[in-house]
């Protein structure tokens, strides 16, 4: 499938969007607004298990092993079908900043 190219006369009456032309756009769109900061401040920065369980390139089974994780409880986690609580939430920022410390752990 081949492109036609765009001549030079269609090419200069492209005009790209300013800054401010966008912003504008944005805000004029019920179905794109910004977040605003009470937005932000109320949203949940809980790691997900499986980027962790990706970033450190483990399957299912390597990483619920590993951490001593029910495998059906982390394929709940990652299919949305139940979500961590809190003390999973803190043992898993656990092993996304030190997976080696808490195998070591684990092990010992």
């Amino acid at each position: 499938m081949s492109r036609k190219p765009i001549s030079r006369k269609t090419h200069k009456q492209l005009r790209p969007m300013t800054q401010i032309a966008i912003e504008r756009a944005a805000l004029a769109d019920p179905d794109a607004r910004p977040l605003s900061s009470t937005d932000v401040k109320r949203m949940k920065r809980t790691p997900q298990a499986k980027i962790i369980r990706r970033a450190l390139g483990l399957t299912q089974e390597e990483f619920a092993k590993r951490f001593r994780i029910p495998l059906g409880t982390l394929r709940d986690w990652e299919q949305g079908r139940a979500t961590p609580d809190q003390p999973t939430q803190a043992y898993l920022i656990v092993i996304a900043r030190s997976p080696e410390g808490v195998q070591r752990v684990l092990e010992g």
